[in-house]
């Protein structure tokens, strides 16, 4: 590997301290291993990497924000990481076709600002918006809080630039409405997690404000009910969220926060209902709608804001959980299933969970109207952590058989990486999986894009 050729051309570092902050994304559960960093700042950098790459057959993990949790973007055989960090330009907007053109490293908060500066909305809201990147909420097919309403960051890509593992630039769909040309190369893009090729532009589309929106929390005995409430409040208003969290989470957040409980009682799980409505005064259509709630007996207690901050406040009451649980360095899983296999799923894994690994303090949250559901383990006090991941990875056996059960996804927003491809039989049949691993051989003849990640080598 002849890292001095590289320089050449583009800013590199082999910095220690680097390796270990480009080196790997927020799951830890890989080491950084790198040979180099290197800093494109343009898309003729990016080609020149990607050549560089195939005669000299060195493999290249591109680097983002690196907030995703499953080691997609971590380089830990001696990779050289392709951080993106510099690539952050909006390149243009365009009002006629309500689209804006960027670079990969522009970080999601900051086009939120931009766009709305321009009278406009990017739905795709993420937890980690301040530091995660475009190209990376591409790359993982980023969900969020509001993919009830406005779906998943595939939803927004209208067109992309990449540049292959061949190191062949493609403008793929080029922001076309309509395209009945044959495959649509660029969703197979969207997801693929820097396997296929390294996104040097994305066109989005943006959309009008949303309408005023009005939150709500609601305590509830048991899950099965929180699919009655969400059916009764989808069938009559516009859900724009429905989010779920359990009350262990909670207290992990008001304990780390400076935060109210929703309400004085406390209940096993709380629902929160964000709802979009016309501006004004919403209680007489929300109001009957709760109480129809309570006299069903699905909640027992609730609270619907009544201003901005308020909203804000039961918004961070769920926002914060993967936050507040994180110093406690608990292993993440991030599964999903049909929304109405929801209340049966939680009841087998929670059944399961007390019968094998009784000493496990378990939080659960989530996006209950796409079926998300995040499942963070604590590690008790005394146990060695060693021990608790090996606990933790067989205990990954039972999760993942009874997603299977329930024709779920092992990974809902996550992503597979390094952490799941072990697990992806669970979700994918073996024809698909060999398809898949075919469709990279065409992209990345040599297998120098994120090698192992998602699936081994074919």
């Amino acid at each position: 590997m002849n890292i001095d050729r590289l320089k050449e051309f583009v800013s590199v570092s082999t910095d220690a301290q680097d390796f270990q902050k480009y080196g790997k994304d927020w799951s830890m559960n890989f080491s950084a291993d790198p040979s180099a960093i290197v800093f494109p700042e343009n898309q003729a950098d990016v080609v020149k990497i990607v050549e560089w790459a195939n005669e000299t057959k060195t493999a290249l993990v591109p680097s983002g924000g690196r907030t995703g949790l499953s080691s997609a973007a971590t380089a830990s055989n001696k990779e050289v990481v392709v951080s993106f960090e510099k690539m952050n330009k909006i390149i243009a907007f365009d009002e006629t076709d309500q689209m804006v053109r960027v670079e990969p490293g522009v970080i999601t908060e900051d086009l939120h600002k931009f766009v709305e500066e321009k009278g406009y909305f990017f739905p795709i809201d993420l937890a980690a918006k301040g530091s995660c990147h475009i190209g990376g909420n591409v790359a993982t097919n980023a969900g969020g809080l509001r993919v009830l309403r406005y779906g998943m960051m595939r939803n927004w890509v209208s067109g992309l630039t990449v540049v292959t593992g061949a190191g062949q630039v493609l403008h793929l769909n080029k922001s076309l409405v309509k395209n009945a040309t044959g495959f649509d190369l660029k969703n197979l893009f969207v997801g693929s997690e820097g396997t296929l090729g390294f996104i040097t532009e994305v066109e989005l589309k943006v959309a009008r404000p949303p309408e005023e929106t009005t939150v709500l929390v609601l305590g509830l005995e048991k899950m099965g009910h929180v699919i009655d409430v969400y059916r009764h409040f989808k069938n009559n208003t516009e859900l724009s969220a429905c989010e779920v969290f359990s009350e262990f989470a909670l207290q992990k957040v008001t304990e780390m926060h400076d935060l109210q409980r929703p309400f004085e009682s406390e209940a096993p799980f709380y629902l929160l209902l964000e709802v979009e409505h016309p501006t004004g005064d919403y209680s007489e259509v929300l109001a009957p709608l709760f109480e129809h709630c309570f006299e069903k007996g699905w909640i027992h207690d609730g609270v619907i804001s009544q201003s901005p901050q308020q909203a804000q406040n039961l918004w961070n009451l769920r926002e914060f959980v993967s936050e507040s649980l994180s110093p406690m360095s608990p292993y993440r899983n991030d599964v999903s299933v049909r929304t109405p296999n929801i209340p049966a799923f939680t009841e087998e894994i929670e059944q399961a969970y007390r019968k094998e690994y009784p000493d496990f303090g378990v939080a659960w949250f989530g996006h209950i109207g796409d079926g998300n559901l995040h499942i963070d383990i604590l590690k008790p006090e005394g146990m060695d952590k060693a021990e608790f991941i090996k606990k933790c990875k067989a205990s990954d056996q039972t999760l993942f058989s009874v997603v299977a059960k329930y024709d779920g996804s092992i990974s809902a927003e996550h992503g597979v990486g390094l952490l799941k491809k072990d697990y992806l039989h669970y979700s994918r049949s073996a024809a698909e999986i060999e398809i898949m691993k075919g469709i990279k051989k065409v992209f990345d003849p040599k297998g120098i894009l994120n090698p192992g990640k998602i699936f081994s080598a074919p």
